[in-house]
């Protein structure tokens, strides 16, 4: 299979970037592979494995720029993200026996509850706020609950956390962002041991990706880091406002 002709490497290249790019600022990033993965050939799980090899080094990429940036201290998000890793793996885990398409059909509807919230709450994500659980127990209950989501399904998990950082944990918007991303990356990790072990990732192909996932969510993270807040605001409501059409349009077709 990793026999692919020379322009699915070059054109999966430039797909790869275009994706670190955006998920480094709002999240989504495999709303733009994984189709194109599947458009060129690729069968879903093999598509799925190497979409998830590719994706980890963005997200490292960018949770290593933020942390150099002083958006983010990885010592505050290292045993939620053991807690997600765990919960992620349970997640998978159930996925192998409980059908994920009663879940499916509910995700768009939650997506818009969030698009909606963001959009029309004055001030949201602006600057820091009370948060409305003590960050234990806040940790404790979304990180169980998106980390199982994000390993039994998946779609949205970028924008789950970063509006329950910014609403409940009362986060700023860029802050958020770059807690989304370390978490992300916790909870992926299990998905691709998983994916490592079932021999399904094509390489080459995901190396090639990867090179350019990390030079998309390096740039990416960057912009995060220079724009205002309110940038950061509407590039996440178009990468929301786009998952709900996708998620949608797969519903429906």
């Amino acid at each position: 299979m990793e026999d692919l002709s020379l322009w699915i490497y070059i054109a999966m290249f430039g797909v790869a970037f275009v994706a670190g790019f955006v998920d480094a600022i709002a999240g989504g990033g495999g709303l733009i592979t994984i189709p194109m993965l599947m458009a060129v050939g690729l069968p879903p799980h093999v598509a799925l494995a190497t979409n998830k090899f590719q994706a980890l080094w963005g997200t490292a990429m960018a949770s290593w720029h933020f942390a150099r940036s002083g958006l983010l201290d990885f010592r505050s998000v290292f045993i939620p993200s053991l807690w997600v890793f765990v919960c992620s793996g349970l997640g998978s885990l159930a996925v192998l026996s409980i059908s994920p398409e009663y879940l499916r059909a509910v995700i768009p509807f939650l997506l818009i509850a969030i698009f909606l919230y963001v959009l029309f709450s004055r001030g949201v994500g602006q600057s820091d706020r009370d948060a409305k659980l003590k960050p234990f127990i806040f940790y404790f209950i979304f990180g169980a609950a998106i980390g199982f989501y994000d390993g039994f399904l998946g779609p949205g998990t970028g924008s789950f956390w970063t509006f329950a950082l910014v609403a409940i944990l009362g986060l700023e918007m860029k802050k958020a962002v770059a807690q989304t991303k370390v978490l992300n990356l916790a909870s992926n990790v299990f998905s691709f041991i998983v994916f490592a072990f079932s021999g399904n990732i094509l390489w080459l192909l995901g190396i090639t990706m990867a090179i350019a996932q990390i030079i998309g969510a390096r740039l990416g993270a960057a912009m995060v880091v220079k724009k205002e807040v309110h940038f950061v605001k509407k590039v996440f409501l178009i990468a929301v406002f786009a998952s709900i059409c996708k998620l949608i349009y797969d519903l429906v077709k």
